[in-house]
């Protein structure tokens, strides 16, 4: 489904959602509001006695009196606003901090397949982004709109006790004003929405040019990447034209119709001051009562457009939370305990797209504590096997065991737990060597960690660091040699203790000196544990208790390493090519 075409949330829904479960907060609010737009009319209500029965009179009594009245309620509007700041603004911060939070959590728990089509940035973006207009749904914007409403109701009965003509006057270019703001609000909304979509994509590009600014140099490829982002910016930056235009027209038509009426109050009242049927005082009254009239109104064309961009925002945030998580609760309700790592499958075939299957008919079976090694050409389906493995993809026929449990009923959680995958490219968090290999078990003692280290060989250069485990290593372990990475890798897998691993081409780009022990570290994390080595490296994978070699989607051999040299087919060819080199 198009972006176009995506159903949009009604204002119906979010009211729903999000105003009526804070009714209490936000009706202190709107009487607040009330309160101080109340105390905003007494000023240009009480100058109607000033000029036409305090002056006249020379009452100095009634002047303190009224300028008493007037200060009183200064004052109670300077309350009223800081109370109300104080109040809807601080639990609008607070609702998008709650929303940040679960956007991010509903995040986590989409498939793999999100977020190989989504960049990071982009997410970024929807996290952080889209969510911020909720703050004029339950913040001051919403409350203001009504309390507008309410003020204006209540200017327009006060103008009709001074003079019901001038208020007529005064309504028709207001309601055709109304109408032109109704129209560009229901034209703005979409260029809102795509403006959130073409801002993450930015910001996806942006995120992505940072990550891999050595590539980009290394290339000298700046020119390239700096046009694809000025070609972004620019998309950015017709959008936003787009909604200046519309903002434009309904603020060019405020200033219009207003001021067109404006001209007949001054036509009319001085018409009528010049009959005598009006008084100085009156006519006074009514001009200040009009602005208490108009800038709710104005105001309210302001908080419309900041209602339109908050619900843009909740279009896509709630599009988000409305997809379907990879751990479905329905489904997923087998919890595994005691885990053996016996896994088996069954006829499993696979396609990434319709119609383009790149697993076909794939059957056999891991024993517990066996190592499986996958060898063959780049894209014969060798790690897509290893997704299914570690439960990121899901058969499209056929069937994925764990100790005879069918692995689309299991529990994710309950799985993964039991799983580690050790990368040849393995992820590092920005922090130190400690909360690296911590990271599976926060919580895991001293001992255990040393062990994890010892296990993994990761002491062997840490010992040369100033700052042994607690060194700083970079964005992504930047500051790290490859070899280092992997061994840290290794050791987080150790730590967190797994039946099943996961070892994708563990290896294949690192000196010899560092593959020895790598190799010595791999060797102690496969101890007893169900292991699958993909490896373009066969000399990696002597010992394993079967070798499947994957051709074109296909098991087209399997046995141990002797057995498939001895049969001189595909493996031997592959083998015998690399003793070569």
């Amino acid at each position: 489904m198009s972006e176009d075409k995506k159903k949009k949330i009604s204002f119906k829904w979010a009211f729903k959602e999000y105003i009526w479960p804070r009714k209490g907060m936000l009706g202190i609010g709107l009487i607040l509001i009330l309160i101080q737009s109340a105390a905003g009319l007494v000023a240009p209500y009480a100058s109607r006695f000033l000029f036409d029965d305090i002056v006249p009179n020379r009452d100095m009594k009634g002047l303190w009196i009224l300028l008493a009245v007037v200060a009183a309620s200064i004052l109670i509007r300077a309350v009223t606003s800081f109370s109300i700041t104080r109040l809807l603004s601080v639990q609008a911060q607070l609702m998008i901090s709650q929303m940040r939070v679960q956007v991010q959590k509903k995040l986590l728990k989409l498939p793999i397949g999100f977020f190989d089509n989504h960049k990071s940035g982009a997410l970024v973006s929807r996290v952080m982004t889209d969510v911020e207009g909720v703050r004029n749904l339950v913040g001051t914007g919403f409350v203001q709109l009504i309390g507008g409403i309410i003020t204006s109701i209540a200017s327009v009965v006060l103008l009709l006790q001074i003079s019901p003509i001038m208020t007529i006057s005064v309504l028709i270019p207001i309601l055709i004003f109304a109408f032109v703001m109704l129209k560009a609000f229901g034209y703005v909304r979409p260029i809102f929405r795509d403006r959130g979509k073409i801002n993450a994509e930015v910001k996806g590009n942006l995120t992505e040019t940072l990550g891999g600014v050595r590539v980009i140099k290394a290339f000298n490829a700046e020119d390239q990447v700096n046009s694809s982002f000025e070609k972004g910016v620019d998309r950015l930056y017709q959008n936003v034209k787009k909604s200046l235009t519309a903002t434009a027209i309904i603020s060019s038509s405020s200033v219009f119709l207003i001021g067109l009426a404006s001209t007949g109050i001054m036509g009319i009242g001085g018409y009528f001051m010049m009959g005598g049927t009006m008084t100085m005082g009156e006519f006074l009254s009514f001009t200040l009562l009009l602005g208490f009239m108009i800038a709710p109104i104005v105001q309210m064309g302001n908080i419309g457009s900041q209602l339109t961009d908050a619900m843009a925002g909740l279009d896509r945030t709630q599009e988000l939370m409305d997809m379907k998580e990879e751990d479905d609760e329905e489904v997923r309700t087998e919890f595994l305990k005691d885990v053996k790592g016996h896994i088996k499958f069954e006829d499993v075939s696979f396609s990434y797209e319709e119609s383009k299957e790149v697993l076909h008919n794939i059957s056999f079976e891991a024993a517990p504590g066996s190592v499986t090694a996958l060898v063959g050409s780049s894209g014969s389906g060798k790690s897509t096997i290893a997704g299914l493995v570690a439960t990121f993809l899901n058969p499209k026929s056929g069937k994925t065991t764990i100790d005879s449990v069918d692995m689309a009923t299991v529990n994710l959680g309950s799985y993964r737990q039991n799983l580690a995958v050790v990368l040849q490219d393995d992820f590092l968090f920005e922090g130190t060597i400690r909360e690296n290999i911590l990271f599976p078990r926060p919580d895991a003692n001293e001992k255990e960690l040393l062990e994890a280290v010892e296990g993994a060989y990761v002491n062997e250069f840490t010992d040369r660091f100033e700052k042994g485990l607690e060194t700083i290593i970079g964005e992504r372990g930047v500051k790290l040699s490859g070899g280092q990475k992997q061994r840290i890798s290794i050791a987080r897998a150790l730590l967190a203790n797994p039946k099943i691993i996961i070892l994708d081409e563990a290896t294949s780009n690192l000196d010899t000196e560092s593959e020895s022990f790598i190799q010595k570290s791999l060797n102690e994390l496969m101890k007893n544990r169900t292991t699958f080595v993909i490896a373009h490296r066969l000399s990696t994978i002597r010992q394993a208790n079967q070798i499947l070699v994957i051709e074109d989607g296909k098991i087209c051999e399997r046995g141990t390493h002797d057995e498939l040299l001895a049969t001189e087919g595909r493996y031997y060819e592959l083998h015998t090519y690399q003793s070569r080199i």
